[in-house]
């Protein structure tokens, strides 16, 4: 589990691919401390195992499935990639909480440049827009971030320069691919509704009960 706040920007040393899934050597500094082996690193929003460590870098490998689903399969040797050590009890929770199994992959469509922000309109998937909604959280490249507003097949989120600065959004285009995980407890309460429509359980009854 994590929170959606970057630690450090690592850089990919090495792809070494293995019939059909692939390992990556990713070079840190922050991330390494106090991790072990078999500890699990956020990498661009995709929770990995570490295999093995060096003094200045880990390695993890990326399986099939995840290469399908995520933006990893896009990953080349230099290539800048946000990381986030795992969630301990005694972690702050600056963010949301975020799983690191990314649901989908979404397109920035439109970047605004604002007096103080920059604002990103990502075209994804319908069945995942369900989950998405304004002034809540959603994880894109395992970054934390509040939704603006949803509208047709695309959703906003606002970024401040803090956050642009220290993550791989500085680099990013229009047109450029992102994964994209849903706020965990929409991904729940969107599954209880759809299970419970024999009771007539809609969204005005969720807001009604303060969520």
């Amino acid at each position: 589990m994590f929170t959606g706040i970057i630690e450090e920007l690592g850089s990919i040393n090495r792809i070494s691919k293995k019939g059909d899934f692939f390992s990556l050597e990713v070079n840190a500094v922050s991330v390494l401390e106090e991790t072990d082996v078999g500890d699990s690193i956020s990498v661009n929003g995709v929770c990995l195992t570490v295999t093995s460590l060096t003094e200045k870098s880990f390695h993890c490998d990326v399986m099939s499935e995840t290469i399908h689903r995520s933006v990893l399969q896009h990953l080349y040797v230099g290539a800048k990639v946000n990381l986030e050590r795992s969630l301990t009890l005694r972690s702050r929770l600056g963010g949301h909480l975020v799983s690191g199994h990314v649901d989908g992959i979404g397109v920035i469509s439109v970047i605004e440049f604002r007096d103080n922000s920059q604002q990103f309109t990502i075209k994804t998937a319908k069945d995942l827009l369900l989950f998405i909604a304004p002034k809540g959280s959603v994880a894109i490249d395992g970054i934390s971030l509040t939704v603006v507003d949803v509208q047709g097949d695309s959703f906003s989120v606002s970024i401040i320069p803090h956050t642009i600065k220290n993550t791989t959004l500085h680099d990013k285009r229009q047109g450029d691919k992102v994964n994209i995980e849903v706020d965990l407890l929409a991904r729940y309460v969107v599954n209880y509704i759809g299970n419970n429509n024999k009771n007539h359980i809609s969204w005005e009854d969720i807001a009604k009960a303060g969520f």
